[in-house]
């Protein structure tokens, strides 16, 4: 897998490109990456990159032009472009399983006040990270390539991944290590039995209760099983039926013809 990310300050990302899973799996062949400048397509000797916005307003806006040369430079027929703004589509795990299937993944960072509207029309997919302004979509690059990465068949054990938050749409059940008490609070005792049927259900049962109190929007529309309902009920958190589900996806465009 290939991934390009398009942005005005690619020296942030040599130290990130190089280190833990991400520098590992660039080691073993598994992904590519490249931070690519996007000054590097301006025009004038200035390498100017934004202007100021039509109809006034503070702040600069990334012109369509660069921007768009740019992306036609590293497109190809493989590549998948996804602009980063915060008017885009909820970034979630099933999203991020999407793209580690890509064979060429193209991250556009914008930065400053914003992007020429226009641009919108050479991109696959615009997505959000959540309800806040960042100072640039760089950060929301790194978390779109830590979180697509380490799902590349082979990056982690496919075991780890498994059993994370997010992934069956419910939030990860607690873990715990050594020691077995600390300062009067103990490991439950479930995990020491060696019970690995009895364990299997104590996580289930704790995934939903986590999920139930700190989380209760996942359950919306969530198909649970007979025994998950009943587990819910028995904590006082029934959940939310089928046909009670709600609309409550980002917002955002996806264009399969750029």
């Amino acid at each position: 897998m290939r991934i390009d990310v398009l942005t005005l300050f690619p020296e942030l990302f040599t130290p990130i490109f190089a280190s833990s899973i991400l520098g590992r799996a660039q080691k073993r062949g598994l992904v590519e990456l490249h931070a690519i400048d996007i000054r590097d397509f301006a025009v004038d000797k200035h390498r100017t990159v934004d202007d100021t916005p039509y109809g006034g307003g503070p702040g600069m806006v990334l012109r369509v032009d660069v921007l768009v040369r740019a992306i036609e430079a590293v497109r190809d027929d493989d590549a998948r472009v996804v602009l980063l703004t915060p008017s885009g589509a909820l970034f979630k795990q099933a999203r991020a399983r999407e793209f580690a299937h890509w064979p060429h993944l193209v991250l556009v960072a914008a930065h400053y006040e914003g992007y020429d509207e226009r641009v919108s029309a050479y991109v696959d997919l615009e997505i959000s990270l959540g309800d806040f302004v960042l100072m640039g979509g760089e950060a929301a690059a790194w978390a779109v390539l830590e979180s697509t990465v380490r799902l590349v068949p082979g990056v982690i054990q496919e075991e780890s991944a498994r059993g994370e938050s997010f992934e069956d749409v419910l939030l990860e059940a607690p873990q715990y290590t050594r020691p077995p008490v600390f300062r009067g609070q103990a490991v439950p005792e479930v995990l020491l039995s060696g019970d690995h049927g009895a364990v299997r259900q104590y996580r289930r049962k704790e995934a939903l209760r986590r999920t139930a109190r700190r989380r209760p929007d996942l359950l919306v529309g969530t198909h649970l099983s007979p025994e998950d309902r009943l587990w819910l009920a028995e904590i006082g958190q029934p959940g939310v039926p089928a046909d009670e589900q709600q609309d409550g996806g980002g917002v955002g465009r996806e264009r399969q013809d750029p």
